[in-house]
């Protein structure tokens, strides 16, 4: 598990607005419309919570989380739905939800609500940043693809975290000469960040997941595998 939060909405305003606000907080944040979607998201890749809706147009919030106690005991679910009656309430627990928000919410107590969710299931945020199958392992500064490691420089790697934290989005080149740091202390120039973005994508099994954009900057994107 990472940083990964689906979202099992099919209000796209709603679910828009939380996906935009949880990214800016640094999380990666998958909308899924329907319970058919997420079931079969959860059984291609696992995230570190599910944000989950109660009226879903081919089922109940009720029966996916049933479904997902069945297989994933520890994975981490707060209900979001406008069902905010005390028994409503009591069925979400009932069905194994850890948590219970009705809408209409405040973001902030949403993200304070999904901190604290993942702190006591051992799971912090930023333990691990993803985009596709690449991934970041903030602990120990490690690069995955799928499961195999690969191995990276210091500034290669906050290269990667920049780019992944800010993933879909351009990041421009000053910007990422304004963050970087080489292991003396010292500014990396234009010339060394060229070279390193280069050298970064020699060592990608697909180099196209970071996109430049022509005298501006670099993006980072998921590509199919």
């Amino acid at each position: 598990m990472d940083g990964l939060i689906y979202y099992i909405e099919d209000e796209e305003d709603i679910a828009w607005g939380v996906r935009e606000y949880l990214q800016n907080k640094g999380f990666h944040v998958e909308v899924l419309g329907t319970a058919r979607e997420a079931k079969a998201a959860l059984e291609r890749k696992l995230p570190s919570l599910a944000l989950v809706d109660w009226n879903l147009p081919d089922g109940s919030g009720e029966q996916l989380c049933r479904w997902i106690r069945e297989r994933w005991k520890e994975l981490p679910v707060i209900f979001l739905t406008v069902r905010g009656e005390s028994g409503d309430i009591v069925r979400g627990f009932e069905n194994g939800a850890d948590d219970y928000i009705s809408k209409p919410f405040d973001l902030a107590v949403l993200h304070a609500r999904v901190r604290a969710l993942l702190k006591r299931a051992g799971k912090g945020e930023t333990a691990r940043l993803s985009c596709g199958p690449l991934s970041l392992d903030t602990g120990t500064m490690k690069v995955y693809w799928e499961a195999r490691s690969l191995p990276v420089s210091p500034v290669e790697y906050r290269l990667l975290e920049i780019l992944i934290k800010n993933q879909h989005r351009t990041v421009t080149r000053q910007s990422l000469l304004e963050s970087i740091w080489d292991s003396s202390g010292n500014y990396v120039n234009d010339n060394t960040l060229t070279v390193a973005m280069k050298r970064l994508r020699e060592k990608l099994p697909q180099p196209e997941c970071i996109r430049t954009v022509r005298s501006f900057g670099y993006c980072m994107e998921e590509v199919e595998t």
